[in-house]
């Protein structure tokens, strides 16, 4: 303890010290006093000046004495119910300071029945799990995103150095340029998903809810894959129901249902088949994509929300593992539901469900 430290102590302890010796001496005093007259209105009996002297100098004694065994107690009660209890949770935070988000508390017994400093440290060991998880979540995210930004960089600096070649075809050079804007695209691909993420996770955007025709926005972001559907020769089912009306934001489900299809689209193999259907239930417009791709396994599903995951590999240049987490981002601030259900090799069917106008 350092020397101001001491000093404080002794401070403490003399001012309780005086408390107690004060409140003490008044106790003792005020019932001396009455006793003192009770006794001589009953019997009569008449103290001198000398009997009052030597009682007055046994009860100040008195006082005094048990003003230091109060006090001692009182020490010993606030080092083991306050000190103590006060240090683990300083000690603990000083190792949660210096990166040590494993450290936990036990909890305090108490004889009194106070749960105060049992309340501080359950909240205390609540706040070290969350930051150990967001710690986690910290450097698996830059690690995540290192990979992500590696991988292309390199498929750049590769091909660019390739293209250097003096001698080198016309037919290579478009092949080289062509995988070069390819690895661009990724890269601006996955900066863009990293900032909207970003951006939707600090509550940076917050929705802006609009009525608008769903069945019209499903069709416009279906189009948006034309070239894709027809270059594989895919068939396209489609069952929308008229008329459905939603109040929430239209730029976020755009990219709910663009995320959706762009996945449908990517793991369905040439010749395959992609559905989208929507009707309201109840007081919920529904919406399901169904594609009759790889499908996939229940390990894969259980984490195909988290960011940077891809459960098909085989894919994995074709995104970055953002688009899924996008969604279940947005879903929750917009307030809808989603629902998946696959089968390895039978494909998937994402069933979101959304508030349909009007409904409370």
């Amino acid at each position: 303890m350092s020397r101001h430290g001491r000093y404080h102590k002794l401070l403490f302890t003399l001012n309780h010290y005086l408390l107690f010796f004060l409140l003490i001496a008044f106790v003792i005093t005020s019932c001396m006093a009455l006793f003192i007259t009770t006794m001589t209105a009953v019997m009569g009996i008449t103290l001198t000046s000398e009997d009052i002297t030597v009682a007055a100098k046994l009860t100040f004694g008195n006082v005094v004495l048990l003003s230091a065994i109060v006090t001692a107690i009182d020490a010993v009660r606030h080092r083991l119910s306050v000190e103590l209890p006060a240090k683990r949770i300083t000690d603990a935070a000083k190792k949660m300071m210096r990166g040590d988000f494993d450290v936990r508390i036990r909890e305090k017994r108490t004889l009194d029945g106070d749960d105060t400093f049992n309340e501080i440290i359950e909240c205390f060991n609540q706040m070290a799990v969350e930051l150990k998880s967001t710690e986690t979540l910290r450097t698996d995210f830059v690690a995540n995103v290192s990979h992500e930004l590696k991988t292309p960089l390199a498929v750049i600096q590769n091909y660019a150095t390739m293209l250097s070649a003096p001698d080198l075809s016309e037919e290579k050079r478009r092949e080289y340029a062509a995988a070069i804007t390819a690895a661009t695209r990724r890269l601006s691909s996955l900066v863009t998903n990293i900032l909207k993420l970003n951006k939707l996770e600090n509550r940076q955007i917050f929705p802006t809810p609009e009525t608008f025709d769903l069945g019209e926005q499903l069709c416009e972001c279906l189009l948006g894959f034309e070239n894709i559907w027809e270059q594989k020769h895919m068939e396209i089912v489609t069952e929308l129901e008229d008329g459905v009306q939603v109040r929430t934001d239209r730029d976020m489900m755009t990219l709910v249902w663009n995320n959706l299809l762009s996945n449908a689209f990517k793991f369905t193999p040439e010749g395959g088949t992609v559905g989208l259907t929507l009707h309201k239930e109840g007081g919920f417009a529904v919406v399901t994509v169904r594609d009759t791709g790889c499908g996939i396994s229940r390990e894969v599903g259980a984490r195909m929300f988290d960011k940077f995951y891809q459960g098909d590999t085989s894919h994995a240049s074709e995104g970055n593992g953002l688009g899924l987490a996008l969604v279940r981002r947005v879903i929750d601030i917009t307030g809808s539901e989603i629902a998946v259900s696959s089968e390895v090799g039978h494909g998937t069917t994402f069933t979101v469900r959304i508030k349909a106008n009007g409904t409370v």
